[in-house]
């Protein structure tokens, strides 16, 4: 027997057999007829395009590709792994690659921007989340894999690369240069951006991420002479990452004694037993009780999701921006063999109260929208108002001369242009903390 016609007679012959293992226990005779004939249209199409494909194709490669295309065909987040792309999860998990700070996912055959990471090229360009990148270089995303399109816009440090944009809104599709970086995500970052007022951002959720939440508030902390007031944590275009590190993160702002819906933090639910999950908060986990807000976007995912629902479900927190982009699907490694393994998405996960955030995502307490706002010089015909300290040789108040990120109004001016969300919310934060006094004073 030829070695051709005996490799397409065994791989029948398995595949029939992985046919009979798919319905041996609950299977009718139609549906396991109906599997046999697929089976067999299968192992025809790989014959045919053995034999007449334009170009010589290896059975390793057709049987690659039905891997990959099995797997795809599910849904965008669950994918076919081989060693290069185990490679890159590991980056993503400890958080260093070349390329252009880019979360991104793939719909309808184009790739999507869920969102650019803090600092990166994508980021300082202006790539904003969904936005659409319709063209690589000039080579059309149409037909790529999602795998394909990352490793095309990853490469060399310093090296450029031309990304075709469309935007909601923009007429015409944009086009961006860019120079791939060294891509080393900070997750946690911080500072004091008012006395007594804290504001942290988490950038993704990493192994360490908790190990450097605590030591960023410590640090914070440190810089006090009395207790933080009040915490923003900023979660706006966090496109997530390991779902034990959100957990972790969420219980860092949590006392079990006053949680609801029995200390739940987020649970899973999928079709096999090891799927179904529930991770609760630990007692004497917590290392901030005071005053929380919370900022999202549309940028904020899965992690994020879990860490904003968590919060909100328990009153713990009051979140604030866009509603957040809705992936509220888990996905786990199952390894293959030694170098290939699955991304399958094997649960949805939910809030503590059982709300499911696939596909809708978590709604915030307050809508705060993204607003530009432009300068006096922007707007000359505005009128203009000067504040005592602008004033020449105005008199010295007598107190520290330690500045602020607040300390004057300009530096007030430079917030409200750069981040009105964050403005908004230090203003809401402050009115919640006097509120919250004197309603413990009273």
């Amino acid at each position: 027997m030829p070695v051709k016609t005996l490799f397409f007679f065994l791989l029948t012959f398995a595949l029939l057999g992985f046919s009979s293992s798919l319905f041996s226990d609950q299977a009718t005779p139609f549906q396991e007829e109906k599997l046999s004939q697929d089976v067999l249209r299968f192992n025809r199409e790989l014959e045919i395009i053995k034999n007449e494909y334009v170009q010589k194709t290896s059975e390793h490669e057709l049987l690659q590709n039905a891997m990959q295309g099995m797997v795809s065909g599910l849904d965008p987040h669950s994918s076919f792994l081989d060693a290069d792309d185990l490679k890159d999860l590991h980056t993503a998990t400890t958080g260093e690659f070349s390329g252009l700070g880019l979360e991104v996912g793939m719909e309808e055959g184009l790739l999507r921007v869920v969102t650019p990471i803090d600092d990166g090229p994508a980021q300082k360009a202006g790539i904003k989340p969904g936005d659409w990148i319709i063209r690589i270089n000039n080579l059309p995303i149409q037909g790529l894999s999602l795998r394909e399109a990352v490793r095309k816009m990853r490469g060399q440090k310093g090296s450029s690369i031309q990304l075709t944009i469309v935007r909601q809104g923009q007429h015409k599709p944009l086009l961006v240069n860019l120079k791939r970086e060294i891509i080393r995500i900070q997750s946690v970052k911080g500072q004091m951006i008012e006395p007594g007022y804290a504001y942290i951002r988490i950038n993704s959720f990493q192994a360490s991420t908790r190990q450097d939440l605590n030591q960023m508030i410590s640090k914070l902390q440190h810089q006090q002479k009395t207790p933080i007031k009040g915490l923003i944590l900023d979660l706006r275009n966090n496109p997530g990452g390991l779902l034990t590190s959100a957990a972790e993160v969420t219980n860092a702002f949590l006392d079990t004694k006053k949680m609801h819906y029995n200390q739940l933090i987020v649970y899973t639910q999928g079709q096999s037993s090891e799927a179904n999950i529930k991770i609760t908060a630990k007692p004497n986990d917590q290392i901030y009780a005071g005053t929380l807000f919370v900022l999202i976007n549309q940028g904020s995912a899965s992690g994020a999701e879990i860490v904003a629902g968590a919060l909100q479900d328990n009153k713990r927190a009051v979140i604030l921006g866009r509603k957040s982009f809705g992936k509220g699907s888990v996905q786990t490694v199952i390894p293959l063999d030694e170098s290939t393994a699955l991304k399958l998405t094997t649960a949805l996960y939910y809030t503590p109260s059982g709300r499911s955030i696939q596909a809708s995502g978590i709604s915030p307490d307050i809508t705060l929208d993204e607003l530009k706002i432009n300068s006096l010089a922007e707007n000359p015909t505005e009128p203009i108002y000067l504040h005592e300290a602008e004033l020449k040789g105005h008199l010295k108040n007598g107190n520290s001369k330690e500045k602020t990120f607040f300390s004057s109004p300009a530096n007030s001016h430079d917030l409200i242009k750069k981040d009105y969300q964050l403005f908004e919310t230090l203003n809401l934060l402050k009115s919640m903390v006097v509120l919250e006094s004197a309603h413990n004073s009273g």
